[in-house]
């Protein structure tokens, strides 16, 4: 069995959080994004990709799903804390999450709010 990730320390954890994912917290022991959709059939189809890229990861989660909101939380269980896995797997989730055509684009883009990046 491969070595436990080391945890980060929660001071490194904020100081990373701030320069790297700003929109995400540090709570009771979980990196946390809370994602507003336009709606359930975006909440839904965003809920699918995250756990397209996560069973990808092989690193799984938590999330909280209603109307309209996702709130992910992410921690490495079988290290107990937050792990450079979390912070990719993170990364992964703001960047799928947010992704938009570029401007000039073969693709127009969607006219509908989609995800707020709030």
């Amino acid at each position: 069995m491969p070595d436990k990730p080391r945890t980060i320390p929660d001071d490194t954890v904020l100081a990373r959080l701030k320069e790297e994912l700003p929109a995400w917290t540090l709570e009771n022991g979980w990196l946390r994004r809370k994602l507003s959709t336009d709606g359930w059939p975006t909440t839904v189809m965003l809920v699918n990709a995250i756990a397209f890229l996560s069973e990808a990861a092989w690193h799984h989660p938590d999330l909280e799903v209603t109307w309209g909101k996702i709130w992910v939380k992410l921690k490495t269980h079988v290290s107990g804390g937050i792990t450079e896995r979390d912070f990719a797997l993170a990364k992964e989730i703001e960047r799928l999450a947010l992704w938009r055509p570029a401007a000039g684009s073969a693709l127009e883009g969607t006219p509908n709010k989609w995800v707020a990046a709030k």
